[in-house]
Order: structure tokens, then C-alpha cells, then sequence
């Protein structure tokens, strides 16, 4: 029964970048939500459990590469599957 509710728990770093190391297609398929501070987030670009941070991407601000600018908030971290 503990091995079937260890795979229900998503990875404690994980990134929506293909270029990043963190990145995990088979995670991400399986559409993992991201519990910040109590609230859900639906805007997460990365995440980190045990160091207590999210990347947020800011909606109206590119980079000159045209990737979405990110910002690093820090504090409880949730992340669960839908």
C-alpha cells in the first residue's frame, strides 16, 4: 500500500522548461497542481519543495529572447496531482 501512495506524490523540484534538467514530460502529463502559501497557482514555471520557492511567470513582461520573465517567491510549497 506505501509504494502505491509514493507514486501519487509528485517530484520535490520540477520545471515546465524542456531545456531545464528538471524538466519531466511523464510528470507533467499527468497534470500536477501547485499549492502556494495556502492558494492554488496556476502561473507556476518551477518549483522547489524542499528549499520552499516557485517561479512565477509575469504575463505581460519577455525577455529579449521572448521567453516569459519569471519571478522566485519564497514559501510553502503544495504540489499534488489533479
Amino acid at each position: 500500500m506505501s509504494e502505491d501512495q509514493n507514486v501519487d506524490v509528485p517530484p520535490n523540484h520540477l520545471s515546465i522548461d524542456p531545456r531545464s534538467p528538471f524538466y519531466s514530460e511523464e510528470v507533467l502529463s499527468r497534470d500536477v497542481g501547485i499549492r502556494f502559501n495556502g492558494s492554488e497557482k496556476t502561473n507556476v514555471h518551477e518549483y522547489d519543495v524542499v528549499e520552499g520557492w516557485v517561479r512565477v511567470e509575469v504575463p505581460t513582461a519577455k525577455d529579449r529572447r521572448g521567453n516569459p520573465m519569471v519571478v522566485k517567491l519564497n514559501g510553502t510549497v503544495e504540489p499534488f496531482f489533479r
